[in-house]
């Protein structure tokens, strides 16, 4: 029960957190290319977290392992951020919000394909449910020049979600940290001949005060740390029930744009996060059920041996 809160609270705040980044994302994105803010992004995220894991987590890593590190690295570091933060430019924090809460959909997806897990009627239920609260939440807005961008943000909804399965499967054999410092430290490394393509072309961009406390917050706290939750989150839940926690993003996302950006918050804000609320807890008590008996099962199977 302890590790089911846990992993509860982790995938939350990693959503939540997710879900301001589109926020500073967008402001940022005016000023700094997309390739060039997600290198500044990974440079600060690499040495944050490898002190960390230097000092509090270093293991051995196997041969095999860095396949999955690799993996998560490119496909979720470097293809879907990338996806992410072009299709937000191109679009909106709102529509970048809105498309990549897609993710859960193609994680129970994923997670059947790959890892095994049951599709229940559990399962199922609570993602459309959450599903209709984010649309109720942020509604549909997709038109005109944002369509390229929203394609383009889907690509980083499959993507992500892809990663995270890797992530489930690497779990198994690492730590949540060690997974994620070396998985960025891969994605720094792909990033950096695009960022320097994108600064021929366009040049350094004009840093200031307000520019540097957005590279550091992306940096820190959406990469590292929220990086760093994710992973640990996705540990300790299956995957397809600990997907559904990615729907606080836009729920925040939602909030904070009523906040800071002085966005309308109305009637639907409140009944959409009441439909995604209602979905977690359902999944996640229902897991808890099902696992309390299977352990049941377990032990009256070995009291009768």
């Amino acid at each position: 029960m302890r590790k089911e809160w846990l992993g509860a609270i982790s995938l939350t705040l990693a959503a939540s957190i997710w879900g301001g980044m589109y926020v500073v994302s967008k402001y940022a994105l005016g000023y700094i290319e997309p390739f060039t803010l997600i290198w500044m992004r990974y440079a600060v995220a690499f040495v944050v977290l490898f002190a960390m894991w230097w000092a509090f987590g270093r293991e051995q890593i196997g041969r095999r392992d860095w396949k999955w590190i690799a993996l998560v690295g490119v496909i979720g570091y470097v293809a879907s951020i990338s996806f992410q933060f072009i299709g937000t430019k191109l679009s909106d924090a709102h529509t970048g919000s809105l498309v990549t809460a897609a993710t859960p959909a193609f994680m129970v997806i994923f997670a059947r394909v790959i890892l095994k897990e049951r599709l229940t009627p559990v399962k199922i239920g609570s993602l459309l449910l959450a599903t209709l609260g984010v649309i109720i939440v942020v509604g549909w807005h997709v038109k005109g020049t944002y369509f390229i961008g929203s394609l383009v943000l889907v690509g980083a909804a499959v993507t992500w979600a892809l990663m995270s399965i890797y992530v489930k499967i690497a779990s198994e054999t690492m730590s949540s940290l060690t997974i994620t410092t070396f998985a960025i430290g891969i994605a720094f490394v792909l990033m950096t001949p695009l960022m320097g393509v994108e600064v021929a072309a366009s040049g350094l961009p004009n840093m200031t005060m307000v520019l540097w406390m957005s590279v550091l917050y992306v940096g820190i706290i959406s990469t590292a740390g929220a990086f760093f939750f994710w992973n640990k989150g996705l540990e300790l839940m299956d995957a397809s029930v600990g997907s559904l926690f990615f729907f606080f993003q836009p729920l925040v996302g939602g909030y904070l744009g009523w906040l800071v950006l002085d966005e309308r918050l109305d009637r639907n804000f409140f009944i959409g996060a009441a439909c995604i609320v209602m979905a977690v807890t359902w999944s996640t008590l229902a897991e808890r059920r099902q696992k309390r008996v299977r352990e049941t099962r377990q032990a009256e199977e070995r009291h009768i041996l």
